[in-house]
């Protein structure tokens, strides 16, 4: 199963204090050099990753951040219960394989995971497909919208567009989730076309409140 990239924090840690960033460090050049260019937001949920991964001869199977990661019973029920029965749609949709890849969230997943449901469930944020000849593709979002309908899965909302440098203001100062009343994790940000690092990294960055309450 293909584990998830890292998503690289937007700025370098305080060697002295690695729970406080220090802002205008930034990790990738990259960053810096598209700061002021749009990137599309979307929340970042609280959770744990799952990835479900189609196999082209049929198999549907639940995966942790690793492959030696495990995943709570409850959970793991849950997945079984939105993915198994469609099966058969799954194989139409990507007949030559792919990964859907969310959160598993919810109570008990995370400290303030009741915050987002009562119950456990599993929100899309990201799908790589396999295509005829062996190449693999991540999904526009307009595509991974249609995946989460198609499957009537969850998928992490978007919350706006804007630069790096707003997007340091909104999360510094907090903003409601779109869960409910209370302060969202933070936000994920890619830009607006899909564009990758010299050494073939994704560009996509996060930034979390809580680093900013240090």
């Amino acid at each position: 199963m293909t584990e998830y990239h890292k998503i690289q924090s937007m700025f370098e840690r305080d060697p002295e204090n690695l729970k406080r960033l220090v802002i205008g460090a930034w990790t990738f050049p990259e960053f810096e050099y598209l700061a002021n260019n749009p990137w599309d937001y979307t929340e970042k949920v609280d959770g744990t990753n799952i990835r479900v991964t189609v196999h082209q001869k049929g198999d549907i199977l639940f995966g942790g951040k690793t492959d030696a990661a495990s995943i709570q019973a409850p959970l793991l029920k849950r997945l079984a219960e939105r993915f198994h029965p469609q099966e058969r749609l799954l194989l139409e949709k990507f007949p030559f394989g792919a990964t859907l890849y969310g959160e598993g969230y919810g109570a008990r997943i995370q400290k303030g995971g009741g915050n987002y449901r009562q119950d456990q469930d599993f929100v899309l944020f990201d799908v790589l497909v396999t295509s005829e000849d062996g190449r693999q593709w991540w999904l526009r979002r307009p595509d991974i919208e249609d995946v989460a309908a198609t499957l009537r899965l969850d998928i992490v909302p978007i919350i706006g567009r804007g630069t790096l440098h707003d997007m340091i203001e909104i999360v510094k100062n907090g903003f409601k989730s779109q869960w409910g009343d209370f302060v969202a994790e933070g936000i994920v940000a890619r830009p607006t076309t899909e564009l990758r690092a010299r050494g073939g990294e994704r560009i996509i960055t996060k930034l979390k409140h809580r680093d900013f309450r240090v």
